[in-house]
């Protein structure tokens, strides 16, 4: 006979054409259907089911206690049915009264099991003395009660809870024959974590559409190897990895991912990444089960509805270095309350910075772009997301003097974030024109601005290709650094001349157009993943990680108003082979390096250098009162050269005479190497103070202190 096609969860029939369904998943589907339809009837026919369940298991194992025990002088009182129903009914009353029939025996556990037994046990007796005493006078016989109960009660829990786990495994069979039918390839997992998280999740996963198959349990201290824990093989300790995947291999069962319990106390930072290498090894993804409650989605979309999914471990968490540790009083004291400009505030840095200065409340915050759809997007979420906090969008590029000017005039930011640039190397190499006028005019744009409309700090976000730079984008960080610190440098005798902080930092994982992003789609289309050079080197951190270090430095170099002309840089650990990090992301895929995807060496592009450093050769590096944050002490050209020279880039640019620009924008950055002048400067400064300290207290009405030289008008 041909199957009948079962009903879909909300009641309406599955077309006639759907594959035959196997009777249990008719019927299951069926229950589910009249459950969501009529809940109180559902409930009431499931708990009559249950106790004539219950009633049947506690009659048969009354007579197979008596048949076992048929050698024994009894109570003749025990073979009359009214004793028997009596006795069962009873007992199954106890069991509803303390709440046995309200809870789920699906998960049953070893307090349940003796929490039952106890019950049934009082239950017992009680029933035999009502009845010895007062129903049907008789003797106790305590002794042979107690034999009996002794017998009945064991036997009787044993067929309640076998009949409970008989139902778990065809509920389980049922659950996992559905996810079989709706989810067609299966990905083999190991989970390595403590054995009663691991419990949990083999429960859990294989009654739910998640796709994943477990296929073995590795415990960190591996002593309970060769046991079994929910069904599943405990195969050893982390140490052990390739010996259990080799086994596992050769039974057909290799797994593509390693999910770690990531809250347990016994994995640090070092553990993590001692697994992540000895994974590494036999092409294992380290993974773990994504938060439900989270809303971001795992980069290959793992997560469908309320499934489980797991996601890889962040690549941040395995670069071997501590996170940085929010100071939020430095922050609230410097942001709150103030009115903010971020340029570039549709990009990557500027976006972040945006969030997460709105975070602590400042009166205002003006997003600055030039991208008209990138400022519509982060106007929008910031609005939506922060609706205490009034948004200001500017159209406006950094170039445009006079629109930036007016922009100042109106809104009279107090602190501003330049994270306005032109950042890829090789398109700054082949548009050298357009890199200066952006990163080198357009930063002097947004500093004189500063100036001119007395905002009390810039705070420019710099990059490490901008130290010892061998392409034009480095140089044109670098120059846009100099110019800043020159500022900086120059209001050391008035205090109340604006700030001029520079942020340095490597790559930032997952920005547009950056490393990972581009790995990524080079994996979706099927390509193989392109790396300029085997041993190319970078220093890498995450986009919150950048925003907190910018924040950081900032707020604490304001507050305590640390030495001028310094620049903060991260301590980013030791950098990472771009290679890894491409054979990290095939893994991540659950695929196979220079197997299932090559690996392609490209050349390196004009501009690049084979390793970044963090500090140019002309620089002193300093140890910073920040955790985790150094400072680097420059030798910046004066300001009046700067000026100058920003003057002859103009007029290349206006002439699109790209080559001598090019020729000029590299011979400034290497004046820089044998400047002195921070040190004439911090000595003059100290003159002056020593001198101001000196003189006799004016009035004060009168006092005048020494100012910083008037800035250059002239436009770009």
């Amino acid at each position: 006979m041909r199957d009948i096609a079962p009903a879909s969860q909300d009641g309406t029939p599955i077309a006639p054409d759907a594959p035959r369904v196997p009777l249990l998943l008719r019927l299951e589907a069926m229950g589910r259907t009249f459950a969501m339809q009529s809940p109180t009837r559902f409930w009431a026919m499931r708990l009559a089911i249950v106790l004539m369940l219950d009633g049947l298991i506690m009659l048969g194992s009354f007579a197979l206690s008596r048949l076992i025990l048929s050698d024994l002088a009894m109570p003749q009182t025990l073979y009359d049915p009214w004793f028997m129903a009596l006795f069962v009914g009873g007992n199954m009353a106890v069991l509803f009264a303390i709440g046995t029939y309200r809870q789920s025996w699906r998960f049953v556990s070893i307090g349940d099991a003796l929490s039952l037994a106890i019950s049934l046990l009082v239950s017992g007796w009680l029933i035999w003395m009502i009845t010895a005493g007062l129903i049907a006078p008789q003797k106790m016989m305590r002794g042979v009660m107690t034999i009996f109960l002794t017998v009945d009660v064991p036997l009787t829990v044993a067929l309640l809870l076998a009949a409970r786990s008989v139902r778990r495994e065809l509920f389980k069979h049922v659950r996992s024959a559905r996810m079989r039918r709706t989810v067609q390839a299966r990905r083999r997992i190991l989970l390595l974590g403590e054995l009663d998280w691991a419990r949990v999740m083999a429960d859990l996963v294989p009654t739910d559409a998640s796709g994943l198959e477990i296929v073995g349990v590795i415990s960190f201290d591996g002593h309970d190897r060769r046991l079994n824990l929910g069904g599943l093989p405990i195969l050893g300790s982390p140490d052990m990895l390739p010996q259990i995947v080799a086994d596992l291999d050769r039974a057909g069962k290799r797994p593509v991912s390693l999910v770690v319990q990531e809250s347990s106390e016994r994995l640090d930072r070092q553990q993590i990444l001692r697994i992540a290498s000895l994974a590494e090894q036999e092409n294992l993804v380290v993974s773990r089960f994504r938060n439900p409650w989270t809303s971001a989605q795992p980069l290959n979309g793992a997560m469908h509805g309320d499934r489980m999914a797991i996601e890889k471990m962040p690549l941040a968490e395995l670069l071997g270095r501590p996170e940085i540790t929010v100071q939020h009083s430095y922050l609230e004291r410097v942001v709150t309350g103030a009115r903010i400009l971020v340029t570039g505030a549709g990009g990557t840095i500027g976006g972040e910075l945006v969030r997460q200065l709105a975070y602590y409340a400042p009166v205002e915050i003006v997003l600055l772009d030039h991208s008209e759809y990138n400022l519509y997007a982060i106007e929008m979420e910031a609005r939506e997301k922060f609706p205490h906090v009034r948004f200001h969008a500017e159209l406006c590029s950094i170039r445009q003097r006079p629109a930036l000017w007016q922009v100042f005039e109106r809104r009279r930011p107090e602190i501003v974030f330049h994270a306005a640039a032109l950042k890829h190397v090789p398109m700054v190499e082949a548009n050298p024109c357009a890199g200066v006028h952006t990163n080198v005019l357009g930063t002097r744009n947004v500093a004189d601005a500063v100036c001119e409309f007395e905002a009390r700090a810039m705070i420019q976000v710099s990059t490490d290709k901008a130290v010892n730079p061998v392409g034009l984008m480095g140089a044109t960080k670098r120059l846009g650094e100099l110019y800043c610190q020159a500022l900086d440098l120059i209001g050391s005798c008035d205090p109340d001349s604006p700030r001029f902080l520079t942020v340095r930092f490597g790559n930032v994982l997952g920005s547009s157009g950056s490393l990972i992003p581009l790995f990524q789609q080079q994996l979706a289309n099927g390509k193989p993943l392109t790396v300029t050079h085997p041993d190319i080197e970078r220093f890498f951190m995450t986009v919150q990680e950048a925003v907190l270090l910018i924040l950081q430095s900032s707020a604490r170099a304001l507050e305590t108003d640390s030495e001028r002309g310094t620049i903060f840089v991260l301590d980013m650990g030791e950098p990472v082979k771009i290679v890894e990090i491409a054979r990290r992301v095939i893994r991540m895929a659950g695929l196979r390096p220079e197997i299932d995807v090559p690996i392609k060496f490209i050349g390196l592009r004009p501009g690049e250098k084979l390793f970044e450093e963090l500090f140019d050769t002309s620089e002193d590096k300093i140890e910073s009162a920040i955790p985790g944050i150094f400072e680097a002490m420059p030798s910046p050209i004066p300001l009046e050269l700067l000026v100058e020279g920003f003057g002859q880039l103009a007029r290349l640019i206006a002439a699109g005479d790209a080559d001598e620009l090019v020729r000029l924008t590299h011979e400034m950055v290497a004046a820089s190497a044998s400047s002195r002048w921070a040190e004439i400067l911090r000595r003059l400064a100290a003159e002056s103070s020593d001198t101001l300290l000196m003189m006799p207290r004016p009035v004060e009405s009168q006092a005048v202190l020494p100012s910083a030289p008037p800035l250059p008008r002239d436009v770009a």
